[in-house]
């Protein structure tokens, strides 16, 4: 997605709790036609597993008229996952890809050595309106994997494992948990998986992963005698079972996965292991040398000037 600027830059609270590590406050940040929400990177933590872009879009409604028009813009060395709980958004890419995601499924891009992609409302939907909310994360590829060739797939709502029992409902996005696989393949060890747990229902969540975190998104859930509202990262000690009460109908996300090492650095859309190579990608954007999206080659975003150079504090993070 393509933003402007940080209206505040959130907030991150050491827990004393045998469960929860920290909880982080997302910042907002104002993309023009809406608001995200962004959990990571945050000041006191760039990544969890692979995940180093955590954002929430919406919930926003669009009257006739308007919509998302993100111009084709450029990523390297990572991947992007969007999911959608309501609306529709039509992605385009300079693999030739034109695909629209719908709640349930998954778009999976992955960036590699260089993708240009765009984000758009169809003409359709722009006339009659919409409402739209979900999640989009970036996660960063292993260091083997950065310059990789460049792919994207596709996942219906369908294709996604379910499990519902108890009081408990689970789309396993990626990774692996009550006996079920995701189909979705990804760069490194991952874990992600959508959750709805009915009010007054308690479960115990084991999943396993190296580093992991619980996203709220409707209700209000009790962790380890503590409540936490809508739009809170909790970053999850190691090898604790999460016990989490909905003390009303909930919705949370499940993410995770094992340690990337040294934090990446970030510039504007770019993620990478290496300064240099953002460097370089900046100057390649600038002259034109990235691939263009078919179907949607008539505009593009700019490379920003007034960014600095690339860096590993999170809370320098340059993004569009």
């Amino acid at each position: 997605m393509s933003t402007t600027t940080a209206r505040d830059q959130g907030e991150c609270i050491e827990a004393d709790n045998a469960t929860i590590d920290m909880t982080i406050d997302p910042k907002v940040v104002d993309l023009g036609e809406m608001e995200v929400r962004r959990a990571l990177p945050s000041i006191r933590r760039q990544m969890i597993g692979p995940f180093i872009f955590f954002d929430e879009m919406g919930p926003a409604a669009f009257s006739p008229g308007e919509g998302i028009n993100v111009r084709p813009h450029p990523h390297i060395n990572l991947a992007t996952l969007t999911y959608l709980f309501e609306g529709e958004i039509l992605h385009r890419d300079s693999l030739g890809t034109e695909q629209a995601i719908e709640p349930g499924a998954v778009n999976w891009m992955k960036a590699g050595r260089g993708i240009v992609h765009s984000e758009r409302t169809r003409h359709e939907l722009k006339e009659s309106g919409q409402r739209l909310h979900g999640i989009q994360t970036w996660m960063a590829l292993p260091v083997d994997a950065e310059e990789s060739e460049p792919e994207f797939t596709h996942l219906e709502a369908d294709a996604l494992p379910v499990h519902e029992a108890d009081g408990v409902w689970m789309r396993l996005i990626a990774g692996r948990a009550f006996g079920l696989q995701s189909p979705l393949q990804t760069a490194s060890e991952t874990f992600y998986a959508d959750v709805k747990l009915q009010a007054g229902q308690s479960s115990e969540l084991d999943f396993i992963a190296e580093e992991r975190g619980l996203y709220t998104v409707e209700g209000e859930i009790q962790i380890a005698g503590e409540t936490f509202s809508p739009g809170q990262l909790l970053v999850l000690k190691d090898g604790e079972k999460v016990a989490v009460t909905a003390r009303s109908d909930a919705r949370f996300m499940l993410l995770g996965g094992a340690s990337m090492g040294d934090n990446r650095y970030i510039w504007w859309n770019f993620v990478s292991s290496s300064r240099e190579r953002i460097e370089q990608a900046k100057q390649d954007w600038t002259e034109g040398r990235f691939d263009t999206v078919p179907g949607d080659d008539k505009e593009f975003i700019p490379l920003p000037t007034d960014r600095g150079k690339p860096r590993k504090a999170a809370g320098a993070v340059a993004y569009p």
